[in-house]
């Protein structure tokens, strides 16, 4: 495919699709690369597609008469391998960061090595925990809830790109910039029409309470870190997923 000559918006989509996960995407020139903040309005559409095509996984399992939390462990290695983990990395780094130094600085020097910590690995056995228990509970009512929590999540990324400054002078967030907010609202818009589809006008809620963990995470960064970084931003996606799972599920009761 020639990627010279697609329209701005397609080639938006294709540069989310390459930050975001590792999708077998058409290669793109560096160029494409020069205006990554822009194509934050497309975090959403990225989400449906890893959404779709996750939810599948657990769908499909399910089809084998295999139960909910098997599907759901489907769900999550699929979703896991879609993006490289670069989300749940991201989890991992900012909790060992935030709670393994006494300062800014050291805290960006422990979120910047790869090894992981003890914060980390409960981080990582918490959150994943409880989104496998939400998949679990979620599946039998079909692809839906998977999209959704996948679409609302990776529009809570760009806000705290936008609020929050980065960190250091490095790193990945820091080399795709600060995406304007009317930006942001396209992608938050463009999340709530997706997630309106699936779901109606339940999606509002989610969004929101995808928002507030955002702003909670966002409001924390600036304590500990004083400001966001890549790792903070998956954490942002981790935690806003399963904040709407959450209120799915208590939806249900």
């Amino acid at each position: 495919m020639k990627t010279d000559r697609l329209p701005f918006w397609l080639l938006d989509i294709l540069v989310a699709g390459a930050l975001l996960s590792r999708l077998p995407l058409p290669h793109l020139p560096e160029n494409a690369f020069i205006h990554t903040a822009r194509a934050a309005w497309a975090y959403p559409v990225v989400g449906a597609v890893l959404g779709t095509l996750a939810g599948a996984c657990g769908l499909a399992i399910m089809g084998l008469d295999l139960p909910a939390p098997f599907a759901a462990g489907g769900v999550l290695a699929a979703l896991m391998l879609l993006t490289g983990a670069m989300h749940e990395d991201g989890l991992a780094d900012t909790a060992d960061g935030f709670w393994g130094g006494f300062d800014p600085a050291r805290r960006l020097e422990i979120m910047k090595d790869s090894q992981i910590g003890t914060y980390g690995v409960l981080a990582l056995l918490v959150v994943t925990g409880l989104r496998w228990v939400a998949y679990a509970a979620l599946l039998p009512l079909g692809l839906l809830p998977v999209v959704v929590a996948a679409v609302l999540s990776r529009a809570t990324m760009p806000c705290l790109m936008a609020s929050v400054p980065n960190a250091r002078n490095s790193g990945l967030s820091k080399s795709v910039g600060s995406p304007s907010m009317p930006i942001v609202a396209t992608g938050v818009v463009i999340a709530l029409a997706l997630a309106g589809l699936c779901v109606g006008v339940s999606a509002i809620m989610y969004l929101i309470m995808g928002l507030a963990v955002a702003l909670l995470v966002g409001w924390l960064a600036m304590r500990k870190i004083k400001g966001q970084t890549g790792d903070v931003l998956g954490a942002t996606q981790q935690l806003s997923e399963l904040a709407i799972l959450g209120t799915m599920i208590a939806q249900m009761t």
